[in-house]
């Protein structure tokens, strides 16, 4: 059954600062080694005050659904995650569905 989970991101840099609260970019990579960036408003994924002064990389987590979890052929945990739920978080390619190790997630909330 789909849960809530959160994923653990590298804050990278300040985009913008329209619209507020402000546009960071982020990213990750999946299971596969592939790394995803985004640009995506700066309260949806940290909990501090980010601006154009702050130093990066910095950690940061989006919060998304996983949908099902599975196995390697190296007994490592892969988990399918939908960005897109619950705040409408796409890749810039415009791509929302991802396969990451399990130990990217943590529990949501």
């Amino acid at each position: 059954m789909p849960e809530h989970v959160v994923l653990v991101v590298s804050i990278t840099r300040w985009v913008d600062d329209e619209p507020q609260p402000g546009i960071v970019e982020f990213e990750f990579s999946d299971r596969f080694g592939r790394l995803w960036r985004f640009h995506e408003k700066q309260s949806l994924v940290s909990s501090e005050w980010l601006d154009a002064n702050c130093i990066y990389p910095r950690s940061g987590d989006i919060r998304c659904l996983a949908l099902s979890q599975s196995q390697d052929q190296y007994g490592r945990l892969i988990a399918k995650i939908d960005t897109s739920q619950p705040y409408s978080v796409e890749s810039l390619e415009e791509v929302s569905r991802f396969e990451v190790f399990a130990s990217q997630l943590l529990p949501g909330a």
